[in-house]
């Protein structure tokens, strides 16, 4: 089995479509000009990477837009309708759209329901009508890599065959207030590796490419999947490690995986933004690595600017290009070498054939992604590897009932755990001064994270974790742009910026914990600490350490009730509804006897059909085996969908004829996105306690006898998670 990968779409600054790209980096065009999209007070505008060709839909947001042009053009690359999975990488969605209704006070449009960066992967999923698995990651500028990456173990795994993967991101005043904050533009355009760079250009883009599995290299074969390598800095919240520890690791790891030296390395695209810090921090990793044997290697972000989510996609499609039409492009911007770096990147472009590329992708949070590619067919056939099971070490939960005691006391009364905790009690035991600037979903994501490494009672740091978040910090964002707003956009908070990353809480447990593997935050609404549960079973550490997986989100009083549909049309009391947040951690290791936790079903659901529960019951075996196997069910029924959900439940039930209790979880834990990571975590201590509180069972309590209990998520996608006994 081998990864090829068979088309190609881009968009960016120099053009649409792989023709234009490689025509204009063939020139050595620059696509960095002053900003346009929207006003702003100084004058004249920072210099960006904008796309200067119009969108036929204003009401859907750019970074949408911009996706399904690219997705539409790898489909048709590959000869592709619809394939198995679509996995994006997007860090700012359609918050675009968001920051200008808050501008306008517009509090009562539709348009928030675009908000999230999910909401780009479904639209990409609704158009090629694939069922799922349907994933977003969210690591900020590494999140395009690792989407690819994401999508090359569900192909290794065997859980598809093809899959659409890539990245996008769209300008906002977020970004583009938010790193001028934060003194990382280049007035005069960005010039990596040049001993006069003084930052980057903000961007914007999409890439998309079609990766499948084959035995025999097809015919429209662009470039095959070699390798690839994740790690985090766990240095620090926006600069990287200062000998460039992560991006090491990372690059060594996807040579490994590659079955390579670093001398088989033909060409490396490199992160190369035009930061003073992360520049320096690259070039002494490449160093360490490659010493006296670098081979060409040069950044595209001189002419693209830096698009972000979209940037490792881009660089992805444009390092397949570079193998196909035997070319390197050059390091615009480059003039003068910077003896600290110790490298000279391709000052012009060049005509030369190469056979493997190493691309790499640094982002906030220390989290760093490598990919290595090159001409199809030059590995040997790789086995299918089918992901191990995850079992449980530890476990923690955060509701407005409390922290995991207090919580499971009220669940086992049947009373509500519905509500916010108080800010104080949940930083109670966590250090002073790493949260002294830190708002409420960071400081429930680390409170979460302590508690379920303390409960595993396992010595040393986690290898890794996987973080997921519905809707992101939205304190911070919030607070960014109403500031922005009040003070005219002449001013904005840098602290706020790099708070409202969706990765930021991901980023500060691995600083606080010494987790230095993978660290990957997906996000997709009620179903993101679903999709973490999968990405950990396809990335985490296949030896004895155990790593991390919490799911958190938080209640703010603007955005949480604009953006949940499920907040805003809260059932439990109109007159004076109950707002709630918190989530769920798991500490986990693979392949170990125990309590395990099985990520078994994520499909799109159809409202008009109910052919995916069908498909549901029979993935985890028909009723004989549901019924043999599970002793309950938790039902995750977000309020915006209870009527069409309810109906999935029932056609549930009817299907697979089982008896058994249903617990409808969110009438007790509340509305917020990661009720589903708390769900998962009641049900391990269930099952660890053998047994069905009576207040669920008729007033007896229903022993589970050595069976699990299944976590069913239910609305616009189908999700199953699998707790039993081992």
């Amino acid at each position: 089995m081998h990864i090829y990968l068979t088309g190609i779409g881009i968009i960016s600054p120099l053009g649409h479509g792989c023709e234009e790209t490689i025509n204009a980096l063939r020139k050595n065009q620059i696509g960095i000009r002053p900003l346009t999209l929207f006003s702003v007070p100084h004058t004249p505008p920072l210099p960006v990477g904008e796309i200067e060709q119009p969108f036929p839909d204003n009401n859907i947001p750019r970074a949408h837009q911009m996706a399904l042009l690219a997705a539409e053009d790898a489909l048709a690359d590959s000869g592709k309708t619809t394939p198995d999975a679509v996995v994006i990488g997007v860090t700012t969605g359609g918050i675009s759209k968001t920051e200008t209704n808050l501008k306008s006070k517009e509090y009562a449009s539709l348009d928030y329901q675009y908000h999230s960066p999910g909401s780009v992967t479904e639209h990409i999923a609704r158009f090629c009508k694939c069922k799922g698995p349907v994933l977003t990651v969210s690591t900020a500028c590494s999140s395009g890599t690792a989407a690819i990456i994401i999508a090359a173990k569900l192909l290794q795994n065997g859980l598809a065959k093809s899959v659409l993967t890539g990245g996008a991101d769209a300008l906002c005043r977020l970004t583009y207030h938010g790193f001028n904050a934060l003194q990382l533009i280049d007035s005069s355009g960005a010039h990596p590796f040049d001993l006069n760079r003084k930052g980057m250009s903000v961007a914007e883009g999409a890439a998309m490419v079609i990766l499948e599995t084959a035995d025999e290299t097809p015919d429209n074969a662009v470039a095959e999947i070699l390798g690839f390598g994740l790690s985090c800095d766990a240095y620090h919240e926006t600069a990287p490690h200062p000998e460039g520890r992560g991006a090491l690791e990372a690059m060594k790891a996807a040579i490994k995986e590659a079955g390579l030296s670093h001398a088989d390395i033909d060409y490396i695209n490199l992160h190369g933004t035009g930061t003073m810090d992360n520049d320096l921090s690259e070039a002494i990793a490449i160093d360490r690595l490659f010493r006296n044997q670098k081979p060409n290697l040069s950044s595209v972000k001189g002419a693209t600017g830096h698009p972000l989510a979209a940037a490792g996609a881009i660089e992805t499609a444009i390092s397949a290009m570079c193998l196909k039409e035997h070319f390197i492009p050059a390091n615009s911007g480059w003039h003068i070498p910077d003896p600290k770096l110790n490298l000279s990147p391709v000052q012009k472009p060049m005509e030369k054939k190469v056979n493997t590329i190493l691309s790499n992708s640094f982002g906030f949070g220390g989290n760093n992604a490598a990919l290595v590619i090159g001409i199809p067919g030059k590995t040997s056939k790789r086995q299918i590897q089918k992901p191990q099971f995850l079992t449980v070490a530890g476990s923690a939960c955060i509701t407005g009932a409390g922290k995991t005691t207090d919580t499971m006391e009220a669940f086992f009364l049947g009373n509500t755990c519905q509500g916010m905790f108080d800010i104080s009690e949940i930083s109670k035991d966590l250090p002073k001064k790493q949260i002294r600037r830190l708002k409420r979903l960071p400081r429930i994501s680390l409170s979460l994270a302590s508690a379920a490494l303390k409960s595993s009672n396992l010595p040393g740091s986690p290898s890794a974790v996987f973080f997921s978040t519905g809707w992101g910090s939205l304190s911070e964002t919030d607070d960014f742009l109403i500031k922005l707003y009040k003070n005219n956009e002449k001013f904005s908070s840098p602290m706020d910026f790099i708070g409202s990353v969706h990765n930021a809480p991901a980023g500060q447990i691995a600083m606080m914990h010494g987790a230095t593997g993978p660290n990957l935050t997906m996000t997709g609404g009620n179903y993101s600490f679903e999709q973490a549960l999968i990405a950990a079973s396809l990335l985490a550490p296949e030896n004895e350490s155990h790593f991390l997986a919490v799911g958190a989100d938080e209640y703010q009083n603007r955005l949480s009730l604009l953006i949940d549909p499920s907040v805003a049309e809260n059932p439990v009391a109109a007159k004076k509804p109950v707002f709630s947040d918190g989530g769920g951690a798991l500490c986990l290791k693979k392949g170990d006897k125990g309590l395990r936790v099985c990520p078994a079903f994520y499909k799109l659901a159809d409202h008009r059909s109910s052919s995916v529960v069908a498909l549901l019951i029979d993935q985890l075996g028909g009723h004989e085996s549901i019924q043999n196997r599970f002793g309950a069910i938790f039902a995750g029924i977000p309020a915006a969908e209870r009527s069409f959900a309810e109906t999935q439940i029932d056609d549930f039930l009817s299907f697979s004829e089982i008896h058994m209790p249903i617990i409808d979880y969110r009438k007790y834990i509340g509305e917020f996105a990661s009720a589903s990571a708390v769900a998962v975590t009641m049900a391990v201590h269930l099952v660890q306690l053998g047994y069905i509180p009576g207040f669920f069972c008729d007033g007896e309590n229903l022993f589970l006898n050595n069976k699990g209990i299944l976590v069913i998520g239910t609305g616009s996608f189908i999700t199953a998670v699998e707790v039993y006994p081992s």
